[in-house]
């Protein structure tokens, strides 16, 4: 499990620094390569980040029965909290489809005498809603930021708060 310092994590401004972001990437990005997405070919890694500086990482697990998928992120929140994380930072998201080559690529492909070739489209890929919710029992909202990005280093931050307003929480529940 890789780890980042703390005092490292920030800028003065409260915002991740930079360096961080792309680490978090980087790690989301690799974690795709544990996804199990025979049906879909959407494969999705993601990188949650504790306060302590603690990454864990999650892949997408398919399963035949729909309802039994388990997304990239709650993947990494179970791993965290299954180990004791209970406070949390940030979360980077990478995913992208498995397309089959176009008709062009195969006539390349058959010149060449390759097989299976493959087109790999990472986009941004914001968690779900069962995944904002999931993150949102362990996560400040105002204070938890969400990175998805792309292969082109392209990325995007919201806060949980952005992309769950109102969410269900243990206030609702009058405790």
């Amino acid at each position: 499990m890789k780890r980042i310092e703390r005092k490292t994590m920030y800028l003065s401004n409260g915002e991740l620094r930079e360096r961080v972001i792309r680490s978090l990437l980087a790690e989301a990005s690799n974690a795709r390569s544990g996804a199990y997405a025979p049906y879909s070919e959407y494969y999705v890694g993601a990188a949650l980040l504790t306060t302590d500086g603690h990454i864990y990482t999650g892949s997408n697990i398919e399963n035949a029965s729909y309802g039994a998928t388990m997304c990239a992120e709650r993947v990494a929140l179970a791993k965290a909290v299954s180990e004791g994380a209970r406070s949390f930072l940030a979360i980077a998201v990478v995913g992208g489809q498995i397309e089959l080559p176009t008709p062009q690529q195969e006539a390349i492909v058959k010149a060449n005498e390759e097989d299976n070739l493959k087109v790999d489209k990472i986009a941004f890929c914001p968690p779900c809603g069962i995944c904002r919710q999931a993150l949102a029992e362990f996560c400040d909202p105002d204070h938890f930021f969400v990175i998805v990005g792309d292969a082109d280093d392209e990325y995007e931050i919201f806060t949980l708060d952005q992309l769950l307003p109102q969410s269900f929480s243990r206030a609702n529940l009058n405790k």
